[in-house]
């Protein structure tokens, strides 16, 4: 009888090499290693679930697509994970002609303003940088969540340095607004959205 190794305790590199000698099994072991990760990675920048998960199989189909083309100078998660940010980043361009960017009532500049996200759970926060228009999410969380900075923003996205600054001050400025808004609801009951 022979000995499987259970798929928590195969070492990363074993799953990859499983992988590039076409095991099926070994691909699953990775999807399911790394899926759950990659869709909060896709859901923060996609509007819906359905969306985050079409931007998650594109993803998947890249990783196994370009497996042979990983160097292993990094962990496995962080290629999966620019993977992912590009196929998020890809599904924007498509849809980019089709949706305007709403203006609204928030103020331009936060001028270094900073403000706490403790007091909020993780899906009402999800919920509010989903509300956001496409442009101002993906800049969101291109610069605060993924940590690159505006001239990089602007090559990927194809806009410029201070159009990314721009529009990731305004996506703060909104975020912080919808943020009073709870807090004003959460304190006196009353919500305006």
């Amino acid at each position: 009888m022979r000995h499987l190794t259970p798929p928590s305790s195969m070492t990363e590199a074993e799953i990859i090499d499983g992988c590039l000698a076409g095991s099926r099994l070994m691909q699953k072991h990775l999807y399911e290693r790394f899926a759950g990760k990659m869709m909060a990675v896709c859901l923060r920048y996609a509007q819906t679930t359905f969306e985050a998960e079409d931007v998650l199989q594109e993803g998947f189909i890249t990783v196994f697509n370009n497996l042979r083309n990983f160097r292993r100078e990094c962990p496995l998660e962080f290629w999966i994970r620019r993977i992912m940010v590009n196929a998020a980043l890809r599904q924007h361009r498509r849809n980019a002609p089709l949706v305007a960017v709403s203006e609204g009532e928030y103020p331009e500049e936060l001028a270094g303003e900073e403000f706490t996200l403790s007091n909020y759970a993780f899906e009402e926060m999800l919920a509010m940088v989903q509300e956001l228009a496409p442009r101002y999410r993906m800049v969101f969380n291109l610069f605060a969540i993924e940590g690159y900075g505006h001239k990089e923003i602007g090559e990927l996205m194809g806009i410029s340095e201070g159009t990314s600054k721009s529009q990731y001050a305004r996506a703060r400025a909104i975020l912080k607004t919808k943020l009073e808004r709870l807090d004003a609801y959460r304190s006196n009951g009353t919500y305006r959205k």
